[in-house]
Formats: C-alpha cells, structure tokens, sequence
C-alpha cells in the first residue's frame, strides 16, 4: 500500500494550507472533491498555477471549515465535498466516523457494530489507519475501548490534541 503522502501525486489539484495550529496541511483535489489531506508539505505535487473553477470553490470551502474547527467552532464538515478512495468496507466506516459528533469519542468496537461488522474492530482500526482525510473524517475521534488513546496514524501527538481542542481530556 501507498503511504498517504505520495497519494498527492495521483489528483487534479494540490494545496499546502500553511501555519495551522497542526502545522502546515497539504491538500489535494480529485474532479469530484477533497480526495488527500495529509500532515506537512508534499515533496512534490504542488503547483502554482490556479486551481480550476469548481476545484477552487472547493479549496475555499474547505480552508473556511478547518479554520472554524482550528478557532474552536464545532463543525462537522458536511457541506464539503469528498472524494476519498477505499474499498466498500473502508468507505462505510470513513461514513460511519463523519456521524461523531465534536467533542465524543467511540471505541473501535462500536464503530464496527455502527459499520455492521460487530466482531469487526480490528479491520475497522485498519480502515481507520487508512484514512486519507483526517480531521475532515475524524478518525481521532475513535479510542480504545479502555479509554486510551489507541493509535493514531499521523501520531498520539496529534490525535491528543485534537481531542483536547474538542473539549475531551487526555
């Protein structure tokens, strides 16, 4: 499997959203909408050429939802577009993760029996590391069924403090 990073070479449109509280995000478009979000600066990908029209509504869209959610504005991302790529099995449990509510968090055993595969948590956390848009599919918002923090593809670092700017204590 590709690592997320070099997913960014593969679409219509790249974007690194600098100086988040995350730090920079790179953000990459497909012809139906947000495919990519990862952490940093692509190595290659990007360009300085204007996005096309609709891709461009869509970045503006998008820059305008994550600054609400990095100012503290419980969003649930809704409006935006996406496009992310994953089996059928990935796909239902990236949409049963967009159904967190800010400030909650579930264990992967409940979001396998949401996703219709109650014995099923251990592919949920698979379908869960594979996530290609963090934050906008809140997969930080998944935690062990204990209430540790359990893993976090982009680092317990960062899983930690989105939680935390979301009002749980870890």
């Amino acid at each position: 499997m590709r690592n997320k990073a070099s997913l960014h070479n593969s679409w219509g449109f790249t974007y690194c959203l600098p100086d988040t509280p995350l730090g920079d995000l790179t953000l990459s478009f497909s012809a139906r909408g947000l495919a990519v979000l990862t952490y940093g600066k692509p190595e290659t990908g990007l360009t300085s050429a204007s996005p096309p029209p609709a891709m461009a509504a869509w970045l503006e869209a998008v820059k305008k939802e994550l600054a609400a959610y990095f100012s503290g504005t419980p969003t649930t991302f809704a409006s935006l577009p996406l496009d992310p790529k994953g089996t059928p099995f990935q796909l239902r449990v990236w949409q049963e993760l967009r159904k967190i509510p800010w400030g909650a968090a579930i264990s992967y055993k409940e979001l396998a029996a949401r996703a219709g595969s109650p014995r099923g948590f251990r592919a949920v956390g698979q379908a869960n590391g594979a996530n290609p848009i963090p934050i906008i599919i809140p997969c930080h918002r998944v935690i062990n069924a204990d209430g540790s923090l359990g893993g976090y593809s982009s680092g317990l670092e960062r899983k930690r403090w989105l939680l935390r700017h979301e009002g749980l204590s870890f």
